[in-house]
């Protein structure tokens, strides 16, 4: 049982970095970078930005050393804690340890592309005429978001019960 429950977290981290790396792999070599294209009019577009910052491009003009340690060295410390939370909590509920491994997967993800590339590789926006609008994003993005609700679905189901 417990080799299952392990294979099963690094299985769901393992599809969310690679399947967001497998699309920040496409549009870099099919979409021209600083563009955009409509999907479905300008409400869902289509972009090929790279973010230097994280969230918005927050802290994208901080100086080297500050970028360094906010935007990969904080993130890479608070992932592994929660990777080894993950691992050693038996008593997750489902919702909470899918969303903990999407979390972390789409946290890997980005952090990998501001090591390797300096930047994140962001694509989407989604602009709903004034009602919801998005900044530009990733899978990697939208994972953590996933994750960032299951939890609190979790939370709230564990409340009720």
């Amino acid at each position: 049982m417990k080799n299952k429950r392990t294979l099963f977290i690094i299985l769901l981290v393992v599809f969310n970095i690679a399947i967001d790396q497998i699309s920040k792999f496409w549009i870099r070599a099919n979409v021209v970078a600083g563009s955009k294209s409509q999907i479905i009019g300008d409400y869902f577009t289509l972009h090929n930005v790279e973010n230097e910052g994280a969230f918005l491009g927050l802290g994208s003009d901080f100086n080297p050393i500050l970028k360094i340690i906010l935007l990969n060295v904080l993130p890479i410390v608070v992932l592994t804690l929660v990777l080894i939370h993950v691992f050693r909590d038996k008593n997750l509920d489902k919702f909470s340890l899918i969303g903990f491994c999407c979390i972390i997967g789409g946290g890997i993800a980005n952090i990998y592309d501001r090591i390797i590339y300096k930047s994140v590789t962001d694509f989407w926006h989604i602009d709903l005429g004034g009602v919801f609008r998005t900044g530009i994003f990733n899978i990697a993005d939208m994972s953590v978001m996933l994750g960032m609700g299951l939890l609190i679905l979790g939370n709230f189901k564990k409340k009720k019960a």
